[in-house]
């Protein structure tokens, strides 16, 4: 506490009674003990890892369109985006499994369960990013014809990367459940971005072309060396805390909550990705790196979100195995607010610079500004119900959740494919916010309708029972 009183006198004397209480209020959260202290810290490391990552992924970005120029750079954005999506998607569900599991065996004292649910998930994710890897080399043999020629080699590359970056998914949602959310995000948030970066000007260094291909194979080193790494950390803290000892594994109850979560968080990530998917495949590189770039922008708004997410998994599974439904509701409500309010500053403070970031990429990148408040729009309506998806989840409602994100996805494709022949890349943004609209209200209906808590970031807990259904 003594650090927190030298800092609060530090502070101008304007600012410091409002800064006195942030300051006493952060110090409050990295003291105290609990489980929602706990979260919350891993909340707030998240976010700043998140601060952190974004700025590294917005300068690498702004570094690689520098280099290569907004076609090739066009090219790339747009391969790494499906690389990424499908590399996550072969996990089937694991990583957040684990993250389903972990907290109640630990709370139960079940290693022999968590030593056979974390050696089952990383294997698994090997072999499930490597079937993806074979599956997508033999959809490129076959029909590699029917594929712009620009795209064939740096998907070809990019699919070399699918082993590590499932097993990287597994690894973060290990760390995640144990409340390590340094080890679970810097490595693929800040490790691999400044790796990539580092690889492709050592590359152009050596004499390489300013092109796609050198990013990807510049992408692939660095996924490996970052997916290899985090793999050798993890595991050494993994002995540490639960040591050597026999392992009881229960695959397929593992699977039975994965496969479903799967099909949950994969609708969602299409839902998130799909629009520069489309964008794409019916227009030019150019026009894609310029709706990246706008998109990649207002991510920096979007990350809060992730963060709250992050740390909400634990202890929603936590309360859902050992408390009541008050207190789970008063943890969404808390998630709601921790989600919309930052986002609503942050993002209007970035649309505000939104003309000077995007001229960072390169004069004709400034056409993205408008898409930067379209997408604002969509991202401020998902954050009113904050981690809902995640709270539905961890409550074991994940089957529910499929239907309602594939019909927030068939509408935001259906939107893309109706809007980008006429409104070009501003009607990619209108179809891309108007998804998440779609998403927040099914969202809280959802939550409302399964676990009776009306979820809102503007409104108040009720009071509710104290029991939780099973």
């Amino acid at each position: 506490m003594a650090v927190i009183e030298t800092a609060e006198k530090m502070l101008p004397a304007s600012l410091r009674p409002a800064g006195g209480r942030l300051l006493r209020m952060l110090g409050d959260i990295m003291t105290r003990r609990g489980e929602k202290a706990a979260a919350q810290r891993m909340a707030l490391t998240a976010f700043a890892i998140r601060v952190i990552s974004a700025a590294l992924a917005f300068l690498s970005q702004i570094i690689l369109a520098r280099l290569m120029g907004e076609y090739e750079y066009g090219i790339f954005v747009f391969v790494w985006v499906l690389i990424v999506l499908f590399g996550d998607l072969s996990c089937l569900g694991f990583h957040t499994a684990i993250v389903r599991f972990l907290p109640q065996y630990k709370a139960s004292g079940a290693f022999e369960e968590i030593r056979g649910l974390t050696g089952t998930a990383r294997i698994f994710g090997l072999l499930s990013g490597t079937a993806v890897l074979a599956i997508g080399m033999l959809g490129l043999h076959l029909f590699g014809d029917r594929i712009q020629s620009y795209y064939v080699v740096p998907i070809f590359l990019g699919l070399l990367a699918m082993p590590m970056i499932a097993l990287g998914d597994i690894l973060e949602g290990t760390s995640r459940a144990n409340h390590w959310p340094v080890m679970a995000l810097s490595p693929v948030y800040i490790i691999r971005p400044i790796l990539i970066i580092t690889c492709m000007l050592v590359a152009i260094g050596l004499g390489a072309p300013h092109t796609a291909v050198t990013a990807m194979q510049a992408a692939l080193v660095a996924t490996y060396l970052t997916a290899l790494g985090q793999y050798v950390a993890t595991l050494i803290r993994l002995r540490r805390h639960y040591h050597q000892g026999p392992s009881k594994i229960d695959f397929l109850s593992w699977l039975s909550v994965a496969f479903p979560i799967f099909l949950i968080e994969g609708v969602s990530f299409l839902l998130t990705n799909s629009d520069v998917v489309v964008v794409g495949i019916f227009l030019e590189p150019h026009e894609v790196a310029i709706y990246f770039a706008a998109a990649k922008t207002m991510a920096l708004v979007h990350f809060i979100n992730f963060s709250v997410k992050a740390a909400s998994g634990p202890r929603f599974s936590s309360i859902i195995a050992e408390g009541t439904r008050a207190e789970l509701a008063a943890a969404a409500f808390d998630a709601a607010r921790w989600t919309f309010w930052p986002a609503l500053a942050v993002g209007l403070v970035v649309l505000a610079a939104g003309h000077l970031l995007l001229s960072l990429f390169g004069g004709a990148f400034t056409a993205g500004y408008v898409l930067m408040a379209i997408l604002l729009a969509g991202i401020l309506a998902k954050a009113l119900v904050g981690p809902a998806e995640t709270l539905l989840m961890m409550a074991g409602k994940q089957n529910i959740c499929v239907a309602l994100y594939a019909g927030a996805l068939t509408a935001n494709v259906t939107l893309n494919i109706l809007l980008i022949p006429h409104f070009g890349i501003e009607g990619a943004a209108i179809a891309t916010a108007s998804a998440m609209g779609v998403e927040a209200v099914l969202l809280h209906l959802a939550v409302r309708r399964t676990l009776g808590i009306a979820l809102f970031a503007f409104a108040r807990p009720a009071s509710a029972g104290n029991d939780m259904e099973a």
